[in-house]
């Protein structure tokens, strides 16, 4: 069940001042209140996800980048997920998990493009100077940072290997 568009506005209006915190907290009411099981679900694991790391980090609230971090480590998860299921002639279950992720993509920035994403690896490696693939480390972190979030980590790796003499 989708939400109607006037519902998506109005929602936009209101979390444009929020912290992703907030806006989660938000999203799992209207949820509830569009009794949307397949939307609460994914938001509650990752309610309760943000929960186990604020406990972790003996902290009130998560940075928005922590908050990121968490949210990217849910979504891997389900890709892993996914691939499995598929494996295992699952793919009931393997929808499910594609239909969690698209809720909890939302929390993320917008991805880079692969043409993006190449242009700031290359850039990254000359101004590292890295010229041999014993330098994937620090360009990988390097780029982690500068993408922040908006690239998955397996991506980066495999096309900064791909650039690396």
């Amino acid at each position: 069940m989708t939400a109607p568009i006037f519902d998506t506005f109005a929602q936009a209006r209101h979390t444009r001042g929020m912290s992703s915190q907030e806006r989660l907290i938000q999203e799992i009411k209207s949820a509830m209140l569009a009794k949307d099981a397949d939307r609460l679900s994914p938001l509650r694991m990752l309610k309760s996800a943000v929960g186990y790391t604020q406990i972790e980090r003996k902290t009130e609230n998560l940075s928005e980048a922590d908050f990121l971090a968490v949210v990217q480590k849910e979504v891997k998860k389900r890709r892993d997920s996914i691939e499995q299921f598929e494996k295992g002639n699952r793919p009931e279950l393997a929808e499910k998990e594609k239909k969690e992720i698209s809720v909890l993509e939302m929390f993320l920035p917008k991805a880079l493009s692969a043409e993006e994403l190449e242009q700031l690896v290359k850039a990254t490696i000359q101004e590292l100077g890295a010229a041999s693939k014993k330098d994937m480390g620090p360009v990988i972190k390097a780029v982690q940072a500068k993408a922040a979030g908006a690239a998955d980590g397996k991506t980066i790796s495999g096309l900064v290997g791909k650039l690396l003499p």
